[in-house]
């Protein structure tokens, strides 16, 4: 039986550093560990050689006793004590201990530089994927009727060459390139409830990040901004609008439109309408979001006074302005 000889097994010289016996060992065993050489049994006997010799040369104390007496090491003080007259070894049987020859090696360190940490990644534990937030603006239309809308979103989906895991056969993915993702184009038809407004969230089960090992994908939430309106105010699930009224409707009386987001509304004014009045439409408001109500409208008086006044108007308004003195301040 050829002896063991630890140096030639790592491949270094005796005058080695304990850099170079590290560097070695790391490279030989990335070559001829099981999780890369699956069901070798040759394999894993030159690792378990390697790993033998990478215990013993990394270690001071061993390597100087191994340096004196070769293979049988193990047995030095038996030797100095037969130099002492106490006895000649005999009958050696060489052991590596009772413990696992792959106890003592950092399998994750060992190929993280290599494959990127793919040990962990070819068989990952399930994992939900991330939510992910996305605003969207939407008109105030849009949000008193509802709508669809043809969303493009980059994201990214698991690789369908690996799957998620990184890598086939311990080989980085020529896909991902060793990610287990990669990016996206998702075209997305996205319905807008009646009554969102700005702050409101829309979820989206399952749009959003992809999940792990076949675990479920996340959600995307659309983050709504509604659009400032150039026509009503709102506040809450109400409507603000400013109605012109002639100057001859608010002292008389009469009928004028207001305004809505279905269309207009006629709304009798009252005789002597104080400018700035404030009317309300039960029920003209905004749609409550998850609810079959709806606010109210109010309708604020913006009385219009004539210009451009003909000689008769004129005589009028000073005839009125003789009969209604003006207030004391």
């Amino acid at each position: 039986m050829a002896k063991k000889d630890y140096y030639a097994t790592l491949g270094v010289s005796r005058s080695a550093t304990e850099k170079d016996i590290k560097q070695a060992f790391r490279k030989l065993a990335r070559k001829y560990h099981p999780d890369v050489n699956p069901g070798s049994k040759d394999a894993e006997a030159k690792f378990k050689e390697i790993n033998e010799a990478f215990e013993v040369l990394s270690d001071k104390g061993k390597r100087q006793k191994y340096d004196q007496y070769g293979e049988k090491w193990q047995f030095a003080e038996q030797f100095a004590g037969a130099q002492q007259g106490q006895g000649t070894p005999h009958g050696f049987r060489y052991s590596t201990g009772g413990a696992s020859p792959f106890a003592d090696v950092d399998i994750d360190s060992l190929f993280g530089d290599l494959f990127g940490g793919m040990r962990g990644r070819r068989a990952p534990r399930p994992r939900r994927g991330q939510d992910v937030e996305h605003p969207i603006e939407v008109t105030l239309e849009e949000a008193f009727s509802g709508s669809e809308r043809t969303m493009v979103m980059e994201a990214r989906e698991v690789c369908p060459t690996c799957r998620g895991a990184g890598g086939v056969k311990n080989v980085p993915c020529s896909t991902c390139g060793g990610a287990g993702y990669r990016p996206a184009t998702k075209r997305l038809q996205v319905k807008i409830p009646p009554g969102v407004r700005t702050g409101s969230r829309i979820r989206l089960a399952g749009k959003g990040g992809a999940g792990e090992a076949g675990a479920a994908s996340g959600d995307l939430y659309l983050l709504v901004t509604v659009k400032p309106h150039p026509r009503f105010e709102r506040r809450d699930d109400d409507l603000l609008v400013e109605v012109p009224v002639p100057l001859t409707a608010a002292l008389l009386g009469g009928e004028v439109k207001v305004p809505t987001l279905k269309g207009n509304l006629a709304l009798k004014v009252p005789p002597e309408t104080q400018n700035g009045r404030s009317f309300k439409l039960a029920g003209q408001g905004m749609p409550r979001l998850g609810n079959a109500t709806r606010g109210d409208l109010f309708a604020t008086v913006k009385v219009v006074l004539p210009t451009r006044l003909s000689k008769e108007e004129k005589h009028l308004i000073e005839k009125l302005a003789g009969l209604r003195p003006s207030p004391e301040l």
